[in-house]
């Protein structure tokens, strides 16, 4: 095997599916089989050229599943055959903030001679037949959690930590805004401890399937109306926390009309650049509210997120919507970000079918 079939993305705004040579696993690392990848909005903007750090060519994919084929040096607890998920920070491991385990945070982001990888990102990603990755971003899925269920385990990490930066307390109002494949998955946690729970979108299938994740209202929020007040309604009053995956400006200010006097805002939507709004200051002063943002999923919360997946709390199945292979990349793409048949989670098989 000298040549593997990969997704490349050769300057900005430019898609090749080209063989390219198979990576060898270094120090650290591994050779991973790539079982089931997926498509995330993400990578438009990584492939516009709005994220930093990104350099060109470059391998997409951080949504990801597959099978250890080769250890590199100094990886002595995996072996071949072992089913991994893939989180895709890996910090440097000796700046303060990894020092503090939010290697999400590094402060060498982008150094690779420092030891920092962003799986997708900064380096190649899954979006091939075949991948190296540092040991520290693979979790070994649990046994019952196929490689589909796997290509999650980012994502639920994403979506608990949001949760647990929102510091929920049992009883609570909650309202999630935006939902997408995170949104979704925030919900369904959120859900777990809120007295109320209730999501705003725009988006009439994706609101009807939010009710099967533990909404108790679904509310849409196109049109003229007052939203924030529509929201309000739903909750039964102002939320004591919210929690974004939206990514626009309108679903930030939503988020902060709706929250209560004293109440908590996480914000996790807009990772890439270009998204700017204004705000009313003493909103947040005189409403003292804490804002937050969430990046990402430091702290091994991915492994807690798996673990949600195995015993069933969490479903991710219904979020995959669509199967292709990746010769069908292009298909794939088109979709995912035109919604065609009401996409959420577009899954690519680059190496054999779903599993």
């Amino acid at each position: 095997m000298a040549e593997i079939l990969a997704v490349t993305f050769p300057e900005v705004n430019r898609i090749e599916l080209r063989d390219v040579p198979v990576p060898t696993p270094g120090q650290g690392e591994a050779l991973v089989r790539v079982w089931s990848s997926t498509i995330c909005a993400t990578d438009m903007k990584i492939l516009t050229g709005k994220f930093p750090g990104v350099r060109y060519p470059h391998i997409p994919g951080h949504e990801w599943a597959g099978e250890v084929v080769e250890t590199g040096p100094q990886v002595s607890d995996l072996a071949p055959q072992d089913r991994v998920g893939i989180e895709v920070h890996v910090g440097c491991g000796h700046c303060q903030r990894c020092l503090e385990g939010m290697y999400n945070l590094c402060e060498h982001y982008g150094e690779s001679p420092e030891g920092h990888a962003h799986v997708g990102f900064t380096i190649p990603g899954g979006l091939a037949e075949y991948a190296v990755v540092p040991r520290r971003a693979m979790h070994v899925l649990p046994d019952g959690v196929s490689y589909d269920e796997g290509a999650f385990t980012d994502n639920v990490g994403i979506a608990l930590w949001a949760v647990e930066r929102a510091e929920l307390r049992p009883g609570e109002r909650v309202l999630v805004v935006g939902p997408g494949a995170i949104g979704l998955l925030a919900l369904r946690i959120a859900s777990l401890q809120a007295g109320r729970t209730v999501i705003a979108g725009t988006r009439e299938d994706r609101l009807q399937l939010a009710l099967r994740f533990g909404a108790d209202a679904a509310v849409d929020v196109r049109g003229e109306g007052d939203a924030a007040a529509a929201v309000r309604e739903a909750l039964g009053g102002p939320a004591d926390a919210v929690i974004e995956f939206a990514g626009t400006a309108e679903a930030a200010q939503l988020a902060l009309a709706v929250c209560r006097r004293g109440g908590r805002v996480v914000l996790g939507g807009s990772t890439g650049l270009g998204t700017t709004m204004q705000v009313e200051l003493s909103t947040i002063v005189r409403g003292h509210l804490d804002v937050r943002g969430s990046l990402a999923n430091p702290r091994w919360v991915s492994r807690r997120g798996l673990e949600l997946i195995r015993s069933g709390v969490v479903d991710v199945r219904p979020l995959i919507t669509h199967h292709f292979a990746l010769q069908e990349f292009e298909t794939a793409w088109s979709t995912f970000f035109e919604r065609k048949g009401s996409a959420i989670r577009v899954m690519l098989h680059p190496t054999g079918g779903a599993v």
